[in-house]
């Protein structure tokens, strides 16, 4: 049976139905997990997200991203994030058969795995990958640090200066070797951090989560233009690297302070778009359509809208765009990027 989010009444406050529905879309950025107690939808399998696209959006192909989710009880510490990639992969199989319809969910996989290993986290990598069954794609280990105490870190506590570390490091050349992409998660302080790693690593190919994660809380809280203009020039630096690309979206969660959730009524496609396009615009210009992908970031974004809204926000943004401009960054970089 299909589990509905907490705020499915509130979610339908902004009815929509889907723009363009023929435009093939990749989704290269959700979730499926399971006991997410506090998170606005505890339970998202493959039933719970089908029925998202159910709106009538063309998703052809989506990508799992780690989240911590459905780890093994036991057995070595750093393997126990090996059994989120069988989980996935057998949410990815059910959508592999046909029998539930026509997208292809989790057709690609990040997994995650502990990079301050070192060398010795060679062996967690091997047993992702043979997990996966081809479908795994990357590695994400998230980075989220901040000082402020209103300002949330990752779920895993990572230490400041992570992508610095020699034993993160260590750990980081171990991916180009078995062709696997990193994701990297941080916020929009630790872009110059994020950069510095990707010039390290030419070989590997990064993906910025969440254009780069503007805070909009704590500190920031009621300062967007002073983010604004300082993220601009941070992001300037990490998109002249051409071994990075970026996802557009993920800039709906309560960290970005929008305060979406505690209004009345949800928002609209086009006030999302009118209240974030700046930040869309000014990306697509710095890394260019084939290096920028449209995502969805769900279920977490779903604290502020729904799976139709927010893919009609991304088409109503990028109305002035190319077919081939938009074919790039609803579909055809992130088939290209994650190997689909």
């Amino acid at each position: 049976m299909t589990t509905r989010s907490t705020n499915h009444d509130w979610l339908q406050t902004a009815p929509e139905t889907a723009l363009e529905p023929d435009l093939p879309i990749c989704d290269p950025h959700h979730h499926l997990w399971d006991f997410r107690q506090g998170d606005v939808q505890e339970r998202y399998f493959l039933d719970e997200m089908l029925d998202d696209l159910s709106g009538g959006h063309n998703v052809v192909s989506s990508v799992f991203i780690e989240c911590g989710t459905l780890f093994a009880a036991d057995g070595p510490e750093e393997l126990r994030c090996v059994n989120e990639t069988v989980f996935a992969g057998g949410q990815a199989a059910m959508a592999a058969s046909g029998h539930y319809g026509p997208a292809r969910i989790a057709a690609g996989i990040v997994a995650t795995a502990e990079l301050m290993l070192g060398d010795r986290v060679a062996a967690v990598l091997d047993a992702q990958i043979e997990a996966g069954q081809g479908r795994v794609k990357g590695i994400r280990e998230g980075a989220f640090w901040h000082p402020s105490p209103e300002v949330r870190n990752h779920r895993t506590n990572p230490p400041e200066g992570m992508f610095g570390r020699d034993d993160f490091r260590a750990g980081m050349k171990q991916l180009a070797a078995r062709g696997l992409t990193f994701d990297m998660l941080c916020y929009h302080t630790q872009i110059p951090e994020a950069a510095d790693l990707a010039r390290a690593f030419p070989d590997t190919t990064f993906i910025l989560n969440h254009l780069g994660g503007p805070i909009g809380v704590g500190p920031y809280a009621g300062k967007a233009d002073e983010v604004f203009a300082d993220w601009r020039g941070r992001i300037d630096a990490i998109a002249a690297l051409p071994n990075v690309v970026v996802k557009l979206g993920g800039v709906n969660m309560k960290v970005n302070g929008y305060g979406w959730e505690s209004r009345p009524k949800a928002p609209s496609s086009q006030e999302l778009a009118d209240a974030t396009r700046r930040w869309y615009e000014y990306a697509i210009e710095r890394f260019s359509p084939d290096r920028c992908m449209f995502e969805s970031n769900f279920p977490v974004d779903k604290l502020s809208c729904s799976y139709t809204v927010v893919w009609n926000s991304f088409k109503i943004l990028s109305k002035s765009y190319s077919a081939s401009e938009r074919a790039a960054m609803f579909h055809d970089t992130a088939a290209r990027v994650y190997r689909l």
